[in-house]
Protein backbone atom coordinates (compact mmCIF):
# COMPACT_ATOMS: atom_id res chain seq x y z
CA UNK A 1 0.00 0.00 0.00
CA UNK A 2 2.69 2.86 0.82
CA UNK A 3 4.89 1.61 -2.24
CA UNK A 4 1.92 2.72 -4.19
CA UNK A 5 1.20 6.12 -2.56
CA UNK A 6 4.76 6.93 -3.36
CA UNK A 7 4.25 5.75 -7.01
CA UNK A 8 1.22 8.11 -7.25
CA UNK A 9 3.39 10.76 -5.98
CA UNK A 10 5.92 10.49 -8.10
CA UNK A 11 3.64 10.45 -11.02
CA UNK A 12 1.84 13.70 -9.73
CA UNK A 13 5.45 15.50 -9.00
CA UNK A 14 6.30 14.11 -12.56
CA UNK A 15 3.11 15.13 -14.44
CA UNK A 16 3.60 18.99 -12.52
CA UNK A 17 7.19 19.29 -13.63
CA UNK A 18 5.85 18.00 -17.40
CA UNK A 19 3.17 20.70 -17.55
CA UNK A 20 5.41 23.77 -15.57
CA UNK A 21 8.81 22.50 -18.48
CA UNK A 22 5.98 22.62 -21.26
CA UNK A 23 4.99 26.48 -20.01
CA UNK A 24 8.27 27.72 -19.88
CA UNK A 25 9.03 25.88 -23.26
CA UNK A 26 6.19 28.37 -24.63
CA UNK A 27 7.12 31.16 -23.65
CA UNK A 28 10.86 30.66 -24.57
CA UNK A 29 9.46 29.56 -28.53
CA UNK A 30 6.99 32.74 -28.31
CA UNK A 31 9.94 34.90 -27.32
CA UNK A 32 12.21 33.52 -29.88
CA UNK A 33 9.59 33.81 -32.83
CA UNK A 34 9.26 37.28 -31.80
CA UNK A 35 12.64 37.83 -31.62
CA UNK A 36 13.13 36.42 -35.45
CA UNK A 37 10.72 39.41 -36.49
CA UNK A 38 12.01 42.11 -34.69
CA UNK A 39 15.66 42.99 -34.42
CA UNK A 40 16.47 43.01 -30.41
CA UNK A 41 18.83 46.03 -30.35
CA UNK A 42 20.78 47.07 -27.17
CA UNK A 43 21.83 50.27 -26.19
CA UNK A 44 25.16 49.79 -24.66
CA UNK A 45 28.10 47.20 -24.88
CA UNK A 46 31.67 47.53 -23.49
CA UNK A 47 33.44 44.47 -25.88
CA UNK A 48 35.53 47.68 -27.07
CA UNK A 49 36.81 48.43 -23.78
CA UNK A 50 37.51 45.01 -23.13
CA UNK A 51 39.42 44.49 -25.91
CA UNK A 52 41.62 47.65 -25.06
CA UNK A 53 42.24 46.27 -21.56
CA UNK A 54 42.75 42.54 -22.32
CA UNK A 55 44.46 42.96 -25.81
CA UNK A 56 45.51 46.65 -26.52
CA UNK A 57 43.00 46.64 -29.74
CA UNK A 58 45.38 43.71 -31.23
CA UNK A 59 42.48 42.00 -32.67
CA UNK A 60 45.40 39.69 -34.46
CA UNK A 61 45.74 38.50 -30.77
CA UNK A 62 41.95 37.31 -29.96
CA UNK A 63 39.37 35.60 -32.11
CA UNK A 64 35.40 36.43 -31.05
CA UNK A 65 34.37 33.06 -32.16
CA UNK A 66 36.33 31.42 -28.97
CA UNK A 67 36.75 34.39 -26.32
CA UNK A 68 36.03 33.30 -23.10
CA UNK A 69 36.63 36.56 -20.72
CA UNK A 70 34.05 38.57 -21.94
CA UNK A 71 30.54 38.58 -21.53
CA UNK A 72 30.07 38.85 -25.33
CA UNK A 73 31.69 37.04 -28.12
CA UNK A 74 30.01 35.42 -31.44
CA UNK A 75 28.08 32.65 -30.37
CA UNK A 76 26.62 34.02 -27.56
CA UNK A 77 25.71 36.52 -29.65
CA UNK A 78 23.93 34.33 -32.05
CA UNK A 79 22.62 32.67 -29.15
CA UNK A 80 21.59 35.68 -28.12
CA UNK A 81 19.19 36.23 -30.97
CA UNK A 82 21.31 40.11 -30.99
CA UNK A 83 20.30 41.97 -33.87
CA UNK A 84 21.77 45.30 -33.34
CA UNK A 85 24.20 46.30 -30.87
CA UNK A 86 25.52 50.48 -29.76
CA UNK A 87 28.98 49.28 -29.35
CA UNK A 88 30.48 51.93 -26.44
CA UNK A 89 33.62 53.73 -27.59
CA UNK A 90 34.61 54.38 -23.59
CA UNK A 91 37.77 55.98 -22.51
CA UNK A 92 38.29 56.78 -19.04
CA UNK A 93 37.46 60.09 -17.01
CA UNK A 94 41.09 60.41 -16.20
CA UNK A 95 41.74 61.20 -20.05
CA UNK A 96 39.99 64.20 -19.72
CA UNK A 97 42.57 67.26 -20.55
CA UNK A 98 44.78 64.82 -21.85
CA UNK A 99 44.58 62.49 -24.83
CA UNK A 100 40.79 61.50 -24.55
CA UNK A 101 39.89 62.25 -28.32
CA UNK A 102 43.21 60.28 -29.13
CA UNK A 103 42.13 57.27 -27.05
CA UNK A 104 38.21 57.79 -28.47
CA UNK A 105 38.85 57.78 -31.64
CA UNK A 106 41.31 54.25 -31.34
CA UNK A 107 37.86 52.62 -29.61
CA UNK A 108 36.09 54.09 -32.67
CA UNK A 109 38.85 52.35 -34.91
CA UNK A 110 38.38 48.94 -33.25
CA UNK A 111 34.50 48.67 -33.88
CA UNK A 112 35.06 49.33 -37.53
CA UNK A 113 38.22 46.79 -37.47
CA UNK A 114 35.93 44.16 -35.70
CA UNK A 115 33.39 44.44 -38.35
CA UNK A 116 35.91 44.43 -41.12
CA UNK A 117 37.62 41.12 -39.45
CA UNK A 118 34.01 39.40 -39.13
CA UNK A 119 31.95 40.51 -42.15
CA UNK A 120 29.41 37.50 -41.95
CA UNK A 121 28.45 38.45 -38.40
CA UNK A 122 28.46 41.80 -38.17
CA UNK A 123 27.63 45.19 -40.40
CA UNK A 124 28.67 48.48 -39.58
CA UNK A 125 25.63 50.90 -39.17
CA UNK A 126 24.85 54.15 -38.86
CA UNK A 127 21.08 54.33 -39.25
CA UNK A 128 17.95 52.99 -38.83
CA UNK A 129 17.30 51.56 -42.07
CA UNK A 130 21.00 50.23 -42.01
CA UNK A 131 19.34 47.92 -39.01
CA UNK A 132 16.92 46.45 -40.50
CA UNK A 133 18.81 45.42 -43.91
CA UNK A 134 21.42 44.18 -41.32
CA UNK A 135 18.63 42.16 -39.44
CA UNK A 136 17.68 40.94 -43.19
CA UNK A 137 21.16 40.00 -43.44
CA UNK A 138 20.90 38.07 -40.76
CA UNK A 139 23.73 40.12 -39.39
CA UNK A 140 24.25 42.12 -36.08
CA UNK A 141 23.60 45.50 -36.98
CA UNK A 142 27.04 47.62 -35.07
CA UNK A 143 26.56 51.15 -34.28
CA UNK A 144 28.63 53.10 -32.21
CA UNK A 145 28.42 55.05 -28.84
CA UNK A 146 30.73 57.44 -27.26
CA UNK A 147 30.08 56.99 -23.41
CA UNK A 148 31.29 60.73 -22.03
CA UNK A 149 31.52 64.12 -23.20
CA UNK A 150 35.20 64.44 -22.30
CA UNK A 151 35.31 62.37 -25.17
CA UNK A 152 35.18 65.54 -27.52
CA UNK A 153 37.15 68.12 -25.85
CA UNK A 154 34.63 70.79 -25.45
CA UNK A 155 34.88 70.96 -29.02
CA UNK A 156 32.08 70.53 -31.47
CA UNK A 157 34.69 69.79 -34.94
CA UNK A 158 35.33 66.92 -32.87
CA UNK A 159 31.90 65.61 -32.07
CA UNK A 160 31.03 66.45 -35.36
CA UNK A 161 34.26 64.63 -36.64
CA UNK A 162 33.17 61.59 -34.60
CA UNK A 163 29.55 61.54 -36.61
CA UNK A 164 31.28 61.44 -39.86
CA UNK A 165 33.11 58.47 -38.44
CA UNK A 166 30.21 56.84 -37.68
CA UNK A 167 28.91 57.74 -34.29
CA UNK A 168 25.81 58.20 -33.55
CA UNK A 169 24.83 58.51 -29.77
CA UNK A 170 26.65 61.09 -27.23
CA UNK A 171 26.20 60.38 -23.85
CA UNK A 172 26.89 63.70 -22.03
CA UNK A 173 28.96 63.05 -19.15
CA UNK A 174 30.64 59.65 -17.66
CA UNK A 175 31.11 60.01 -14.04
CA UNK A 176 32.94 63.17 -14.24
CA UNK A 177 32.31 66.80 -14.70
CA UNK A 178 33.42 68.35 -18.14
CA UNK A 179 33.54 71.75 -18.54
CA UNK A 180 30.34 72.10 -19.88
CA UNK A 181 28.06 69.85 -18.10
CA UNK A 182 27.69 68.25 -14.94
CA UNK A 183 27.82 64.23 -14.42
CA UNK A 184 25.58 62.42 -12.11
CA UNK A 185 27.51 62.44 -9.23
CA UNK A 186 26.60 65.55 -8.46
CA UNK A 187 22.89 64.45 -7.36
CA UNK A 188 24.97 62.00 -4.81
CA UNK A 189 26.52 64.92 -3.22
CA UNK A 190 30.02 63.65 -3.85
CA UNK A 191 30.63 65.94 -6.54
CA UNK A 192 29.56 69.81 -6.66
CA UNK A 193 27.60 70.98 -9.59
CA UNK A 194 29.82 73.59 -11.37
CA UNK A 195 27.08 74.23 -14.30
CA UNK A 196 23.42 73.71 -12.54
CA UNK A 197 23.35 71.22 -15.08
CA UNK A 198 24.47 72.47 -18.55
CA UNK A 199 26.70 75.81 -19.42
CA UNK A 200 26.21 77.77 -22.64
CA UNK A 201 28.09 75.37 -24.90
CA UNK A 202 26.32 72.64 -23.27
CA UNK A 203 23.39 73.83 -24.37
CA UNK A 204 25.08 74.90 -28.22
CA UNK A 205 26.06 71.35 -28.13
CA UNK A 206 22.58 69.96 -28.12
CA UNK A 207 21.39 71.83 -30.66
CA UNK A 208 24.25 70.86 -32.76
CA UNK A 209 23.70 67.19 -32.43
CA UNK A 210 19.98 67.59 -33.48
CA UNK A 211 21.58 69.16 -36.56
CA UNK A 212 23.49 66.35 -36.97
CA UNK A 213 21.40 63.81 -36.63
CA UNK A 214 23.21 62.38 -33.46
CA UNK A 215 21.33 60.61 -30.49
CA UNK A 216 21.48 62.62 -27.19
CA UNK A 217 22.23 60.19 -24.38
CA UNK A 218 21.22 60.78 -20.81
CA UNK A 219 22.26 58.14 -18.86
CA UNK A 220 24.81 59.39 -16.55
CA UNK A 221 24.23 62.68 -16.51
CA UNK A 222 22.16 64.03 -13.03
CA UNK A 223 18.29 64.92 -12.97
CA UNK A 224 18.91 68.92 -14.15
CA UNK A 225 20.22 68.08 -17.06
CA UNK A 226 17.87 65.70 -17.93
CA UNK A 227 15.02 68.09 -17.93
CA UNK A 228 17.32 70.82 -19.24
CA UNK A 229 17.98 68.49 -22.62
CA UNK A 230 14.06 67.51 -22.52
CA UNK A 231 13.29 71.28 -22.85
CA UNK A 232 15.60 71.91 -25.48
CA UNK A 233 16.02 68.83 -27.67
CA UNK A 234 13.84 69.12 -30.61
CA UNK A 235 14.68 65.44 -30.67
CA UNK A 236 13.63 62.41 -28.71
CA UNK A 237 16.37 61.51 -26.39
CA UNK A 238 17.33 57.95 -25.34
CA UNK A 239 19.06 56.55 -21.76
CA UNK A 240 21.22 54.14 -23.44
CA UNK A 241 21.91 51.89 -19.79
CA UNK A 242 20.07 53.22 -16.70
CA UNK A 243 17.07 51.28 -15.33
CA UNK A 244 14.21 52.55 -13.12
CA UNK A 245 14.83 54.90 -9.51
CA UNK A 246 11.10 53.54 -8.52
CA UNK A 247 12.50 50.48 -8.25
CA UNK A 248 16.14 51.05 -7.29
CA UNK A 249 17.16 54.56 -5.79
CA UNK A 250 20.52 54.59 -7.51
CA UNK A 251 21.44 58.02 -8.78
CA UNK A 252 22.01 56.06 -12.42
CA UNK A 253 18.64 55.23 -12.62
CA UNK A 254 15.15 57.28 -13.99
CA UNK A 255 12.78 59.29 -12.21
CA UNK A 256 9.28 58.42 -12.24
CA UNK A 257 8.59 62.21 -13.46
CA UNK A 258 11.65 61.67 -16.12
CA UNK A 259 10.06 58.51 -17.07
CA UNK A 260 6.43 60.38 -17.92
CA UNK A 261 8.73 63.34 -19.65
CA UNK A 262 10.39 60.94 -21.87
CA UNK A 263 6.88 59.29 -22.60
CA UNK A 264 5.64 63.16 -23.84
CA UNK A 265 8.87 63.43 -25.77
CA UNK A 266 8.42 59.97 -27.22
CA UNK A 267 12.28 59.10 -26.84
CA UNK A 268 13.81 55.84 -24.50
CA UNK A 269 14.77 54.11 -21.92
CA UNK A 270 16.59 50.89 -22.22
CA UNK A 271 16.68 49.32 -18.99
CA UNK A 272 20.70 48.23 -17.32
CA UNK A 273 21.02 44.87 -16.24
CA UNK A 274 23.79 46.00 -13.72
CA UNK A 275 23.08 44.31 -10.25
CA UNK A 276 23.83 48.01 -8.10
CA UNK A 277 21.41 49.39 -10.75
CA UNK A 278 18.65 46.80 -10.12
CA UNK A 279 18.26 45.76 -6.53
CA UNK A 280 20.75 48.74 -5.25
CA UNK A 281 22.87 45.29 -3.97
CA UNK A 282 25.40 42.98 -4.84
CA UNK A 283 22.92 40.31 -6.04
CA UNK A 284 20.37 40.27 -8.42
CA UNK A 285 17.69 37.53 -10.21
CA UNK A 286 16.38 38.22 -13.95
CA UNK A 287 13.32 38.73 -12.07
CA UNK A 288 14.40 41.83 -10.54
CA UNK A 289 15.52 43.20 -14.05
CA UNK A 290 11.84 41.64 -15.31
CA UNK A 291 10.46 44.39 -12.26
CA UNK A 292 12.42 47.40 -13.83
CA UNK A 293 10.09 46.81 -17.25
CA UNK A 294 7.04 46.38 -15.37
CA UNK A 295 7.65 49.48 -13.68
CA UNK A 296 8.57 51.51 -16.35
CA UNK A 297 5.61 50.10 -18.37
CA UNK A 298 3.46 51.19 -15.47
CA UNK A 299 4.25 54.41 -15.28
CA UNK A 300 4.98 56.00 -19.14
CA UNK A 301 3.73 52.84 -20.69
CA UNK A 302 5.74 50.30 -23.06
CA UNK A 303 6.55 52.72 -25.72
CA UNK A 304 9.30 54.14 -23.95
CA UNK A 305 11.42 50.81 -22.98
CA UNK A 306 14.61 49.19 -24.20
CA UNK A 307 17.51 47.03 -23.87
CA UNK A 308 20.56 48.27 -22.62
CA UNK A 309 22.33 45.28 -20.72
CA UNK A 310 25.94 46.90 -20.34
CA UNK A 311 27.31 43.33 -20.99
CA UNK A 312 31.47 43.92 -20.46
CA UNK A 313 30.56 47.11 -18.70
CA UNK A 314 30.19 45.75 -15.23
CA UNK A 315 31.52 42.90 -12.80
CA UNK A 316 28.13 41.82 -11.84
CA UNK A 317 24.88 40.46 -13.36
CA UNK A 318 21.95 38.93 -12.56
CA UNK A 319 21.07 35.02 -12.39
CA UNK A 320 19.64 34.08 -15.47
CA UNK A 321 21.24 37.15 -17.24
CA UNK A 322 24.93 35.97 -16.97
CA UNK A 323 26.27 36.70 -20.43
CA UNK A 324 24.84 38.10 -24.07
CA UNK A 325 23.44 34.53 -24.73
CA UNK A 326 20.81 34.59 -21.89
CA UNK A 327 18.51 37.94 -22.93
CA UNK A 328 16.00 35.35 -24.79
CA UNK A 329 15.44 34.37 -21.15
CA UNK A 330 14.59 37.97 -19.93
CA UNK A 331 12.14 38.25 -23.21
CA UNK A 332 10.26 34.81 -21.79
CA UNK A 333 9.80 36.15 -18.47
CA UNK A 334 8.43 39.48 -19.75
CA UNK A 335 5.55 37.25 -21.73
CA UNK A 336 4.97 35.22 -19.05
CA UNK A 337 4.31 38.13 -16.93
CA UNK A 338 1.21 39.08 -19.90
CA UNK A 339 3.36 41.47 -21.99
CA UNK A 340 2.17 41.25 -25.39
CA UNK A 341 3.64 40.68 -28.41
CA UNK A 342 3.18 44.33 -29.53
CA UNK A 343 4.86 45.01 -26.86
CA UNK A 344 7.66 42.99 -26.12
CA UNK A 345 8.36 44.29 -29.98
CA UNK A 346 8.13 47.56 -29.21
CA UNK A 347 11.25 47.01 -26.20
CA UNK A 348 12.77 44.70 -28.72
CA UNK A 349 13.57 47.05 -31.12
CA UNK A 350 10.59 49.24 -32.53
CA UNK A 351 10.96 51.92 -30.01
CA UNK A 352 14.60 52.54 -30.90
CA UNK A 353 13.69 52.11 -34.11
CA UNK A 354 10.96 55.19 -33.59
CA UNK A 355 13.32 57.09 -32.09
CA UNK A 356 16.60 56.43 -34.52
CA UNK A 357 14.12 57.67 -37.48
CA UNK A 358 12.46 60.72 -35.35
CA UNK A 359 16.46 61.98 -34.78
CA UNK A 360 17.09 61.78 -38.57
CA UNK A 361 13.97 63.50 -39.45
CA UNK A 362 14.81 66.02 -37.26
CA UNK A 363 18.45 66.28 -39.07
CA UNK A 364 17.35 65.99 -42.29
CA UNK A 365 14.58 69.19 -41.43
CA UNK A 366 17.49 71.31 -40.44
CA UNK A 367 19.22 70.73 -43.45
CA UNK A 368 16.20 71.82 -45.44
CA UNK A 369 15.80 74.94 -43.10
CA UNK A 370 17.62 76.80 -40.50
CA UNK A 371 17.23 75.29 -37.24
CA UNK A 372 17.50 77.75 -35.31
CA UNK A 373 16.77 79.87 -31.84
CA UNK A 374 14.84 83.02 -31.20
CA UNK A 375 16.74 85.67 -29.93
CA UNK A 376 15.21 89.44 -29.23
CA UNK A 377 17.71 92.34 -28.34
CA UNK A 378 15.65 94.39 -25.84
CA UNK A 379 16.79 98.22 -24.69
CA UNK A 380 15.79 99.81 -21.78
CA UNK A 381 16.04 103.52 -21.03
CA UNK A 382 15.74 105.57 -17.74
CA UNK A 383 13.45 108.51 -18.19
CA UNK A 384 16.50 110.77 -16.53
CA UNK A 385 18.99 113.24 -17.48
CA UNK A 386 22.07 110.76 -18.15
CA UNK A 387 19.83 108.43 -20.25
CA UNK A 388 20.81 105.59 -18.86
CA UNK A 389 20.16 102.35 -20.96
CA UNK A 390 20.45 98.59 -20.62
CA UNK A 391 20.11 95.67 -22.89
CA UNK A 392 18.48 92.29 -22.15
CA UNK A 393 18.68 89.17 -24.65
CA UNK A 394 16.45 86.73 -24.87
CA UNK A 395 16.60 83.32 -26.64
CA UNK A 396 14.10 81.19 -26.96
CA UNK A 397 14.15 77.49 -28.89
CA UNK A 398 10.96 75.97 -29.67
CA UNK A 399 10.99 72.27 -29.88
CA UNK A 400 9.98 72.41 -33.92
CA UNK A 401 10.75 75.76 -35.05
CA UNK A 402 12.10 75.23 -38.98
CA UNK A 403 11.95 78.49 -40.63
CA UNK A 404 12.16 79.54 -44.04
CA UNK A 405 15.25 80.91 -45.72
CA UNK A 406 13.24 84.47 -46.21
CA UNK A 407 13.25 84.60 -42.12
CA UNK A 408 16.52 84.18 -41.02
CA UNK A 409 17.01 87.67 -41.44
CA UNK A 410 15.03 88.43 -38.74
CA UNK A 411 17.09 86.06 -36.17
CA UNK A 412 19.61 84.80 -34.58
CA UNK A 413 21.16 81.61 -36.75
CA UNK A 414 23.55 80.65 -33.69
CA UNK A 415 22.05 78.16 -31.28
CA UNK A 416 23.25 80.26 -28.27
CA UNK A 417 20.95 80.03 -25.23
CA UNK A 418 21.02 82.59 -22.32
Amino acid sequence: MLSTVISAMYLVLWVSSCAFTSAADQYMTRALRLMSETPLIDGHNDLPWQLRKQFNNELNKVDLNTLETTHTNIPKIKMGRLGAQFWSAYVPCDTQYKDAVRQTLEQIDVVHRICQKYPETFMFATSSQDIMDAFHMNKTASLIGVEGGHSIDSSLGTLRTMYHLGVRYLTLTHSCNTPWADNWLVDTGSEPSQHNGLSHFGKQLIFEMNRLGMLIDLAHVPVAVMNQVLDMSRAPVIFSHSSAYGVCQHKRNVPDDVLKRVKQTEGIVMVNFYNDYVTCSKTAKLSDVADHFDHIKKVAGASIIGFGGDYDGVTRLPEGLEDVSKVPNLVAELLRRGWTDEEVNAALGNNLLRVLRKVEEVRNMCNLKPCVCLCYQLKFCANTPDSLCFALRICAAPRTLFLDKGEVNRVYTSTSVL
